[in-house]
């Protein structure tokens, strides 16, 4: 049990150091290769920051543990808004004014919604899961196409703005990326395996340590993000990190799980958390859509939420 918590807590500062530097360096070998600061805002740091949530649910879902691979799919998208916005909206509000929300909020609704229909089958096989790979890589596409007129303005280019390096050279910049995605890789095994003996010897099921703890550990690359462009008052970028990642959880890590393994739905989670993660990302939609800013009493109601629903997994998360 001892070596299970170690292994746990090592794969969340692999996860956690292993994308923060992943991201850097692709960012700068990006920069360095003349690549446009859209195309890095809607690959390389939407993939970045989504990479332990990746990487986490396909090496669960391949070594028998599909119940994380889902919790942590469905957990990530509920600590991205609820966490993020209870942590984040508490040290600085974040502003919704952002000429986009309307897109993005109506494509994460769509990409939850699909999810949810999908989930109440009971199984994600592969060919759905491709289409849901599809979808994501269409909306990045159709997003770059719309944001491609606003220049340098435009949100992806300011998120990518965030984790400019400009003095990395190519060398090192690759070297970087190479070295974050080892360590998110070696991150997300230490993570799964550890976890897998933690829930049984906790008494818990796997779905409740994937909703909880791997989802925890897996958004804070997305935390810290958020954070960051909070603080520097970018609270478009900041809710289109929530947004994007959200998006690219439903539909890129779902999607590519089912398309290589298939993805079998816990019962336990189509009975409640999913429609909660469903609840819960209408309602964040609406408010970003209806608010000019997110005040810190919803901020700290958010929190507050976050907590209870962690809370409740582990009153009634028995096997």
């Amino acid at each position: 049990m001892t070596f299970a918590v170690c292994s746990v807590v090592a794969g969340l500062v692999l996860l956690f150091l292993g994308a923060e530097v992943m991201i850097r360096g692709a960012v700068a070998l990006s920069r360095g290769l003349k690549v446009s600061p859209h195309v890095i805002g809607l690959t390389v740091i939407a993939f970045g920051t989504s990479a332990p949530e990746l990487f986490v649910s396909m090496k669960a879902a391949l070594s028998g543990a599909p119940a994380i691979a889902v919790g942590n799919v469905v957990g990530s998208n509920l600590a991205n808004i609820l966490l993020m916005i209870g942590t984040v909206g508490v040290i600085a509000p974040i502003a919704c004014a952002s000429p986009n929300l309307r897109r993005e909020g109506a494509a994460l609704v769509a990409a939850t919604a699909l999810f949810a229909g999908a989930s109440v089958t009971g199984h994600i096989g592969p060919l759905l899961g491709a289409a849901m790979v599809a979808a994501l890589i269409g909306y990045l596409l159709l997003c770059y196409r719309m944001d491609l007129a606003q220049g340098d303005n435009s949100v992806f280019a300011r998120e990518a703005a965030e984790f400019d390096e400009h003095s990395l050279s190519l060398p090192r910049a690759a070297a970087q990326t190479v070295g974050g995605i080892v360590a998110v890789v070696i991150g997300a095994r230490l993570l799964v395996d550890g976890a897998v003996v933690v829930a049984a010897a906790a008494g818990v099921s796997q779905a409740v340590i994937g909703i909880t703890l791997v989802a925890f550990g897996t958004s804070l690359p997305e935390l810290a993000t958020t954070l960051v462009a909070a603080l520097r008052r970018h609270g478009d970028v900041a809710l289109a990190n929530i947004i994007g990642s959200n998006i690219f959880n439903t539909l890129g890590i779902t999607g590519a799980v089912a398309a290589v393994a298939g993805l079998p739905i816990p019962p336990s989670i189509v009975a409640v958390e999913l429609w909660l993660m469903v609840a819960v990302t209408v309602a964040f939609v609406a408010i970003t859509l209806t608010c000019a800013r997110i005040p810190r009493p919803l901020a700290v109601l958010c929190f507050l939420l976050y907590a209870a629903i962690i809370g409740a997994q582990f009153l009634g998360g028995a096997p």
